[in-house]
């Protein structure tokens, strides 16, 4: 064997070793593999909390991102101080032993919009196993390397987003996908990983306010897709250019979900108003109807203030009134709603709530054919369904745990989880046969992952939770609002 055959295979074996080191079951964006939510890693804890089965906890400024993890690192957005003026940061722990290695302050150079709980560090940041890509709805995009140096910025315009921005960016292959559903002018943007620079962008105009993170679907014959829950619909886009494929209408007027999938059917749910769950919907009237009942100074609008002064309230006018609706419908932010955001109040009115199985791939409109089955009683605002081992689980706003058959949506088991008082915003995750549910108090539940759930434990953290949690290495790393945990046997 001469020389360079030696280093050769030297060479293959090193390179055999880092991709072992960092294989596709690691938690590199947000809701770890794909977006699924599932590990397969054994051995994970099961009672836990700020002082036991604690492997190591470092101190953290606020932030809603989900930790997410490189070969060394453990990268995390944040900001120090007020969230509507304070810094942003992109901060890396050392994956070992949690200690802080370094943090970068990213520029706040413009003001989104946020509204109730949200943050301005509230999108995951994406790895690549080494660099880090995070995006900032005050900045844009960026990326540093795994010893902290800068690679790259790309400013972005604010989003105009009702609640602010909430999904994350992912990375297929050599490309940062970067969601934009936002009121008037959303986009789907890719950019090189390597250098920042814009490989394709896709105007989405029929597409409004939105939360969700897309995922990646493989058709059997085929380039790779990027599925999209989006406004009243679910989307597949190509990777390689951007253009639209298939779609599938029904889905609710606002989407925060990531979709969980096996390999022919997705899985999705939505929540927009109380008033889309079938059977509740009011009745609307064209903008034409709408100008003669609120349009009093005759501007060709219906203003802000035009809605306080009916009395008595119909039901179409208590939606539209200032403490309730009317902002979430003037898309450009002008105290006046237009033809345009008449047709948007309409459209969200008449959308649906609910959980639906939808049939992966095809061409063009799929929704006639698509739909396997919906399940239309309440389901969560903001968490994801989780799949996993062959059973569906939902967790809602009141810590009611729902499993389901995901061949016929039939519910297996229902009930309330013990210790369940707060609203969730994480997403459940499985691993070990177990699945993870964190409410907003930091009350995690640990359930037997099967149909007939038995719940296994309840761990108290004693401090908020918003973020999703991660699972690698045989460890449980959950981040509460000012401190990251790895709980480990």
């Amino acid at each position: 064997m001469t020389n360079r055959t030696i280093a050769v295979a030297l060479l293959s074996l090193l390179i055999g070793f880092s991709f072992c080191a960092l294989g596709a079951d690691d938690w590199m964006r947000f809701r770890g593999p794909n977006g699924t939510g599932v590990s397969s890693e054994t051995n994970l804890p099961t009672d836990f909390g700020p002082d036991k089965s604690v492997v190591w906890k470092t101190a953290l400024p606020p932030g809603h991102s989900s930790p997410v993890l490189a070969r060394t690192r453990i990268f995390v957005t944040a900001h120090d101080g007020d969230k509507k003026s304070g810094k942003l940061l992109v901060i890396a722990l050392d994956r070992k032993t949690g200690k802080e290695i370094w943090r970068r302050e990213v520029p706040r150079t413009k003001t989104g919009r946020l509204e109730n709980v949200n943050g301005p560090a509230s999108a995951s940041p994406v790895t690549d196993g080494e660099n880090v890509f995070a995006y900032f709805q005050d900045f844009g995009l960026i990326s540093f390397s795994a010893a902290g140096k800068e690679r790259w910025r790309l400013p972005i315009e604010a989003p105009n987003i009702f609640y602010g921005y909430g999904a994350s960016p992912i990375l297929v292959d050599d490309k940062v996908i970067l969601p934009v559903d936002q009121d008037g002018g959303a986009y789907l943007l890719a950019v090189n990983k390597n250098t920042g620079k814009q490989v394709w962008k896709i105007d989405r105009p029929e597409v409004i306010s939105g939360y969700s993170t897309p995922m990646i679907y493989q058709p059997k014959t085929g380039a790779k897709q990027l599925v999209l829950p989006e406004s009243f619909q679910v989307s597949a886009y190509s990777v390689a250019d951007g253009k639209r494929v298939w779609w599938v209408r029904g889905l609710a007027c606002e989407m925060k979900s990531v979709a969980s999938y096996d390999n022919e059917y997705l899985y999705i749910n939505g929540w927009g108003f109380p008033l889309n769950q079938p059977g509740k919907q009011i009745p609307t009237v064209s903008f034409e109807e709408g100008l003669k009942r609120y349009d009093a100074n005759k501007d060709g609008f219906v203003g802000r203030d035009e809605i306080k002064k009916l009395d008595p309230p119909s039901q179409m006018d208590n939606v539209l009134h200032p403490n309730y609706g009317f902002d979430a419908f003037d898309l450009n932010r002008d105290a006046k709603l237009d033809a345009k955001d008449w047709e948007v109040f309409r459209s969200m009115m008449s959308s649906e709530n609910g959980l639906l199985s939808i049939k992966l791939g095809g061409q063009g409109d799929m929704t006639a054919t698509a739909v396997r089955w919906k399940y239309q009683r309440p389901v969560p605002q903001v968490p994801s369904t989780l799949l996993y081992q062959g059973t569906l689980f939902m967790v809602n706003d009141s810590g009611i745990l729902i499993s389901f058959d995901p061949a016929t949506g039939n519910v297996i088991k229902q009930g309330r989880l013990k210790g369940a008082i707060d609203k969730y915003f994480a997403s459940p995750v499985g691993a070990d046969g177990k699945v993870y549910l964190i409410s907003q108090d930091g009350t995690v539940s640990v359930v037997k992952a099967t149909g007939e759930w038995d719940v296994l434990a309840v761990n108290a953290l004693g401090d908020e939770v918003f973020a999703t949690p991660a699972i690698a290495d045989g460890k449980l790393y959950v981040r509460t609002k000012g401190m990251l945990y790895c709980f480990g046997k």
